[in-house]
């Protein structure tokens, strides 16, 4: 009735989530507050920011309070 549109053994080419999904590429690039040369997991696309591990730290973006 339904066709199974993927399975849960890993090898369905998806590079998101999971432990053994190898080693991830890194990018270089130069961070947009201090200029520090740094490596992110992801390719940017010029349209936002990218941060050093520490001016991330500084400038992470605050999370919407939970009400329940």
């Amino acid at each position: 009735m339904f066709e199974r549109k993927y399975d849960n053994s890993g090898s369905s080419g998806s590079s998101r989530g999971g432990y053994n999904s190898g080693p991830r590429e890194m990018t270089d690039v130069t961070c947009s507050k201090c200029g520090k040369q740094t490596q992110v997991p992801f390719k940017p696309d010029g349209s936002r920011p990218v941060y050093c591990s520490e001016c991330y730290q500084k400038n992470k973006p605050a999370k919407p309070s939970r009400r329940y």
